[in-house]
């Protein structure tokens, strides 16, 4: 693992909390997007090399709604960056690690993303994310 990417906090909307951690960390979200494949809209700060991503679900379905009804706003995920998503989550199944997606499937952000469950990491939901090679064809 190269680094921490981003840090995810849970939010009921970002109506609300895209202007509150804009004055919170002095800085414009410079970027917002919807999810599809995981239910959510996100928003976007960076704080140097590191960022901030606040969650929003878009649907009942969504995993950031259970969150949110079991536990309130909060921190959701750490999110690390690696440089090769499956040889590193080859790596961490053969460690026993418990994956929430067994392939990398696209996240926010132009990453490719996979999870590990919280169980088997002192109840932190972790997430690895690799940029996504574009293809020069």
């Amino acid at each position: 693992m190269q680094k921490i990417e981003h840090v995810g906090i849970a939010v009921k909307e970002l109506s609300v909390s895209v202007p509150l951690f804009e004055k919170l960390l002095n800085t414009k979200c410079y970027k917002t997007e919807t999810v599809d494949s995981e239910q959510v809209n996100t928003a976007f700060f960076a704080l140097g090399e590191n960022k901030i991503e606040l969650l929003e679900a878009n649907s009942e379905a969504s995993v950031i709604n259970k969150f949110i009804s079991k536990k309130g706003e909060g921190l959701h995920h750490i999110a690390f960056e690696v440089e090769d998503i499956e040889a590193e989550i080859k790596r961490l199944k053969d460690e026993g690690f418990t994956l929430l997606n067994e392939k990398p499937k696209q996240g926010a952000d132009n990453k490719m993303v996979c999870f590990l469950h919280p169980k088997e990491t002192n109840g932190v939901l972790i997430e690895l994310v690799m940029e996504r090679k574009v293809r020069t064809e």
